[in-house]
Protein backbone atom coordinates (compact mmCIF):
# COMPACT_ATOMS: atom_id res chain seq x y z
CA UNK A 1 0.00 0.00 0.00
CA UNK A 2 1.37 3.52 -0.96
CA UNK A 3 2.30 5.62 1.95
CA UNK A 4 -0.30 8.53 1.01
CA UNK A 5 -3.61 5.34 1.52
CA UNK A 6 -1.62 4.24 4.76
CA UNK A 7 -1.60 7.32 5.94
CA UNK A 8 -5.84 7.78 4.98
CA UNK A 9 -6.28 4.15 5.86
CA UNK A 10 -4.89 5.04 9.43
CA UNK A 11 -6.76 8.21 9.72
CA UNK A 12 -9.94 6.41 8.54
CA UNK A 13 -9.63 4.01 11.66
CA UNK A 14 -8.49 6.34 13.89
CA UNK A 15 -11.89 8.73 13.23
CA UNK A 16 -13.63 5.27 13.58
CA UNK A 17 -12.54 4.42 17.51
CA UNK A 18 -13.31 8.23 18.36
CA UNK A 19 -16.45 7.88 17.00
CA UNK A 20 -17.77 4.88 18.43
CA UNK A 21 -18.60 4.39 21.56
CA UNK A 22 -17.16 0.72 21.82
CA UNK A 23 -15.19 -1.92 19.25
CA UNK A 24 -14.88 -5.43 19.65
CA UNK A 25 -11.82 -7.38 17.88
CA UNK A 26 -12.22 -10.67 16.25
CA UNK A 27 -10.15 -13.03 14.37
CA UNK A 28 -12.34 -14.35 11.39
CA UNK A 29 -9.40 -17.17 9.99
CA UNK A 30 -11.48 -19.12 7.65
CA UNK A 31 -14.56 -17.51 6.95
CA UNK A 32 -16.00 -16.96 3.37
CA UNK A 33 -16.94 -13.97 2.46
CA UNK A 34 -21.00 -14.75 2.30
CA UNK A 35 -20.69 -15.51 5.69
CA UNK A 36 -19.04 -11.92 6.33
CA UNK A 37 -21.71 -10.45 4.77
CA UNK A 38 -24.02 -12.19 6.95
CA UNK A 39 -22.69 -11.37 9.55
CA UNK A 40 -22.69 -7.26 8.66
CA UNK A 41 -26.66 -7.75 8.16
CA UNK A 42 -27.03 -9.26 11.52
CA UNK A 43 -25.18 -6.78 13.05
CA UNK A 44 -27.54 -3.83 11.79
CA UNK A 45 -26.48 -0.27 10.56
CA UNK A 46 -25.12 0.72 13.99
CA UNK A 47 -22.09 -1.36 13.67
CA UNK A 48 -19.71 -1.25 11.26
CA UNK A 49 -18.07 -4.95 10.90
CA UNK A 50 -14.32 -3.92 9.22
CA UNK A 51 -11.60 -6.53 8.16
CA UNK A 52 -8.44 -4.53 8.96
CA UNK A 53 -4.63 -4.58 8.55
CA UNK A 54 -2.83 -5.27 11.86
CA UNK A 55 -0.20 -2.83 11.40
CA UNK A 56 -2.33 0.11 10.85
CA UNK A 57 -4.44 -0.56 13.22
CA UNK A 58 -2.13 -0.41 15.45
CA UNK A 59 -1.44 2.97 14.55
CA UNK A 60 -5.01 3.82 14.32
CA UNK A 61 -5.84 2.49 17.80
CA UNK A 62 -2.31 4.53 19.48
CA UNK A 63 -3.52 7.73 17.72
CA UNK A 64 -6.99 7.21 19.32
CA UNK A 65 -6.02 6.57 22.37
CA UNK A 66 -6.71 2.89 22.60
CA UNK A 67 -4.10 0.77 23.57
CA UNK A 68 -5.72 -2.40 24.85
CA UNK A 69 -5.74 -3.99 21.07
CA UNK A 70 -1.30 -3.96 21.10
CA UNK A 71 -1.17 -7.80 22.08
CA UNK A 72 -4.17 -9.28 20.52
CA UNK A 73 -3.83 -7.89 16.93
CA UNK A 74 -2.78 -10.94 15.25
CA UNK A 75 -3.91 -13.28 12.64
CA UNK A 76 -6.74 -12.21 10.20
CA UNK A 77 -8.45 -9.08 12.10
CA UNK A 78 -11.58 -7.25 11.61
CA UNK A 79 -13.24 -4.91 14.22
CA UNK A 80 -17.09 -4.13 14.74
CA UNK A 81 -17.17 -0.30 15.61
CA UNK A 82 -20.12 0.31 17.61
CA UNK A 83 -21.82 3.31 17.00
CA UNK A 84 -25.54 1.95 18.94
CA UNK A 85 -26.60 -0.18 22.22
CA UNK A 86 -22.89 -1.82 22.87
CA UNK A 87 -25.39 -4.78 24.50
CA UNK A 88 -27.35 -5.51 21.07
CA UNK A 89 -23.71 -5.82 19.51
CA UNK A 90 -22.25 -7.82 22.20
CA UNK A 91 -25.33 -10.20 21.60
CA UNK A 92 -24.76 -10.28 17.73
CA UNK A 93 -21.41 -11.54 18.04
CA UNK A 94 -21.33 -13.63 20.44
CA UNK A 95 -24.73 -15.44 18.33
CA UNK A 96 -23.20 -15.16 15.43
CA UNK A 97 -20.01 -16.94 16.88
CA UNK A 98 -21.96 -19.64 18.48
CA UNK A 99 -23.65 -20.72 14.77
CA UNK A 100 -19.59 -20.03 12.99
CA UNK A 101 -17.32 -21.18 15.52
CA UNK A 102 -14.82 -19.72 13.05
CA UNK A 103 -15.05 -16.62 14.49
CA UNK A 104 -13.19 -15.66 17.58
CA UNK A 105 -14.08 -12.83 19.78
CA UNK A 106 -10.37 -11.65 21.08
CA UNK A 107 -11.42 -8.44 23.12
CA UNK A 108 -12.79 -5.04 23.05
CA UNK A 109 -13.67 -1.55 24.32
CA UNK A 110 -16.18 0.10 25.72
CA UNK A 111 -16.33 4.04 26.34
CA UNK A 112 -12.36 3.91 26.85
CA UNK A 113 -12.37 0.37 29.11
CA UNK A 114 -10.56 -2.34 28.03
CA UNK A 115 -12.89 -5.32 28.04
CA UNK A 116 -11.62 -9.20 27.97
CA UNK A 117 -13.52 -11.53 25.61
CA UNK A 118 -15.34 -13.08 28.41
CA UNK A 119 -16.60 -9.23 29.54
CA UNK A 120 -17.79 -9.02 26.39
CA UNK A 121 -19.70 -12.73 26.41
CA UNK A 122 -21.23 -11.28 29.60
CA UNK A 123 -22.20 -8.29 28.60
CA UNK A 124 -24.01 -10.32 25.56
CA UNK A 125 -25.99 -11.44 28.62
CA UNK A 126 -27.81 -8.25 29.76
CA UNK A 127 -30.99 -6.84 28.44
CA UNK A 128 -30.72 -3.99 26.22
CA UNK A 129 -32.09 -0.47 26.62
CA UNK A 130 -34.75 -1.02 24.23
CA UNK A 131 -35.80 -3.98 25.90
CA UNK A 132 -35.96 -2.41 29.52
CA UNK A 133 -38.22 0.16 27.88
CA UNK A 134 -40.56 -2.46 26.08
CA UNK A 135 -41.04 -4.28 29.14
CA UNK A 136 -41.92 -0.38 30.86
CA UNK A 137 -43.90 0.60 27.60
CA UNK A 138 -46.25 -3.16 28.87
CA UNK A 139 -46.50 -2.51 32.20
CA UNK A 140 -47.61 1.12 31.46
CA UNK A 141 -50.75 0.18 29.79
CA UNK A 142 -51.95 -1.41 33.44
CA UNK A 143 -52.73 1.20 36.17
CA UNK A 144 -50.11 2.98 37.75
CA UNK A 145 -50.38 0.77 40.74
CA UNK A 146 -50.02 -2.15 38.77
CA UNK A 147 -47.68 -0.88 36.75
CA UNK A 148 -45.01 -0.09 39.58
CA UNK A 149 -45.93 -4.02 41.07
CA UNK A 150 -45.05 -5.08 37.39
CA UNK A 151 -42.11 -3.82 36.53
CA UNK A 152 -40.42 -3.78 40.10
CA UNK A 153 -39.50 -8.03 39.77
CA UNK A 154 -37.75 -7.26 36.88
CA UNK A 155 -36.15 -4.16 37.16
CA UNK A 156 -34.79 -5.88 40.03
CA UNK A 157 -33.97 -8.92 38.21
CA UNK A 158 -31.91 -6.52 35.79
CA UNK A 159 -30.66 -4.19 38.30
CA UNK A 160 -29.03 -7.03 40.32
CA UNK A 161 -27.09 -8.20 36.93
CA UNK A 162 -25.92 -4.95 36.38
CA UNK A 163 -24.57 -4.69 40.04
CA UNK A 164 -22.98 -8.21 39.52
CA UNK A 165 -20.79 -6.99 36.26
CA UNK A 166 -19.92 -3.85 37.55
CA UNK A 167 -16.76 -4.35 38.93
CA UNK A 168 -15.99 -6.78 36.30
CA UNK A 169 -17.17 -5.03 33.13
CA UNK A 170 -17.24 -1.25 34.67
CA UNK A 171 -17.33 -0.14 30.83
CA UNK A 172 -21.15 -0.59 30.70
CA UNK A 173 -21.86 1.10 34.22
CA UNK A 174 -22.80 4.20 32.02
CA UNK A 175 -25.17 2.98 29.46
CA UNK A 176 -26.64 0.46 31.64
CA UNK A 177 -27.13 2.87 34.44
CA UNK A 178 -28.86 5.32 31.25
CA UNK A 179 -31.45 2.54 31.07
CA UNK A 180 -32.07 2.11 34.72
CA UNK A 181 -32.86 5.96 35.14
CA UNK A 182 -34.97 6.19 32.61
CA UNK A 183 -36.90 3.21 33.90
CA UNK A 184 -36.97 4.16 37.37
CA UNK A 185 -37.61 7.92 36.63
CA UNK A 186 -40.83 6.60 34.71
CA UNK A 187 -42.25 3.90 37.18
CA UNK A 188 -41.46 6.53 39.91
CA UNK A 189 -43.53 9.12 38.60
CA UNK A 190 -47.07 7.08 38.72
CA UNK A 191 -46.35 6.09 41.48
CA UNK A 192 -46.09 9.77 43.32
CA UNK A 193 -48.99 10.63 41.53
CA UNK A 194 -50.88 7.80 43.15
CA UNK A 195 -49.27 9.14 46.89
CA UNK A 196 -51.10 12.46 46.09
CA UNK A 197 -54.49 11.09 44.96
CA UNK A 198 -54.62 9.51 48.09
CA UNK A 199 -54.09 12.78 50.28
CA UNK A 200 -56.43 14.44 48.24
CA UNK A 201 -59.02 11.65 48.61
CA UNK A 202 -58.79 11.33 52.52
CA UNK A 203 -58.64 15.29 52.95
Amino acid sequence: MARPDKAAAVAELTDEFRSSNGAVLTEYRGLTVAQLKQLRVSLGDDVNYAVVKNTLTKIAAKDAGVDSFDSLLEGPSAIAFIKGDPVVAAKGLRDFAKANPLLVIKGGVLEGKALGSDEISKLADLESREVLLAKLAGAMKAAPQQAVSLFAAPLSQAARLFAALQDKLPAAEAPVQDAVADVQDTVEAPAEASTEETAAADS
